[in-house]
């Protein structure tokens, strides 16, 4: 029986700013393009870490049933307008979403650091995911029981439910923006979480595929932290965040907006 490895402890850079100094140029834009992570392929195993998918008659699948039959009656309320938001995953569309979380508007022109961070961070727990969906090749929830859903059935149809890939990219951006603004650390993650549960509103997702894809996401991200690459993008982004949040030129998100976003965040979802 296979043994998930030992995860290193946290490995903090202590000199932040050294990485910036005699380089004028901004950073290049890496996108989820990206066409490598810092895990080395094979790393890292997350099946031997993720608990398997939940079988129709188990309590679980039960639950995944009900939950997707219950949530159809937010079909045409503000809360599907944002899982049908959340559906994008380029990273100007993450970073405009996690901007009231925040509190600055991010873009990946005023951010590139934390845009490069991310896109490869999120490069190694997508592929984890991806491997995961191919062992269990469990159906997706609107397949199995009739039910609108918030994206077209032919963008997902030919995919996998367990786990949750947009709720692991979600839950990459909440962790690592988190980390860089553990202040707001509470707003962050609770706009992780949403968007992870905007699948379920959104009806192409179980509950339990979005519960595998926040800890597919975790695990991963823990599993990079003795990786001195990784740890030397976290230091830059480290600076670029806290200059954009001294920066009194620097964007703000509206704050009737961002009121609205957490009524929603903080609706329960069952």
């Amino acid at each position: 029986m296979r043994r998930p490895p030992t995860t290193p402890g946290f490995v903090r850079a202590a000199m932040l700013g050294a990485l910036l100094l005699g380089s004028a140029a901004v950073a290049r834009v890496e996108t989820a393009k990206t066409q490598s992570g810092y895990l080395a392929p094979g790393a890292f195993d997350l099946l031997a870490v993720l608990p398997p998918a939940p079988r129709p008659d188990d309590p679980r699948g039960i639950s995944d049933r009900a939950i997707f039959k219950a949530t159809r009656t937010l079909v045409g309320t503000p809360r599907w307008a944002m899982a049908t938001n959340d559906v994008k995953l380029a990273p100007a569309d993450m970073m405009r979403d996690f901007s009231c979380a925040t509190g600055i508007m991010l873009t990946p022109q005023i951010a590139p650091r934390i845009a490069k961070l991310i896109a490869r961070a999120s490069f190694d727990t997508a592929r984890g995911t991806g491997i995961a969906k191919t062992f269990y090749k469990r159906q997706r929830p609107f397949l199995i029981d009739q039910g609108a859903i918030c994206q077209p059935a032919a963008e997902v149809a030919d995919s996998y439910d367990y786990p949750s890939g947009h709720t692991t990219a979600g839950w990459t951006w909440a962790t690592l923006l988190a980390e860089l603004a553990p202040d707001r650390a509470s707003a962050i993650l609770a706009r992780g979480r949403a968007f992870g549960e905007s699948r379920i509103v959104c009806g192409v997702h179980n509950a339990s595929a979005v519960e595998t894809g926040r800890l597919s996401a975790s695990a991963t991200l823990t599993a990079m932290r003795d990786v001195p690459l990784f740890n030397a993008d976290l230091a830059a982004a480290h600076v670029e965040m806290a200059a954009l949040r001294r920066d009194p030129t620097t964007p703000r998100p509206a704050p009737a907006l961002c009121s609205r976003e957490s009524a929603m965040i903080a609706q329960r979802i069952e």
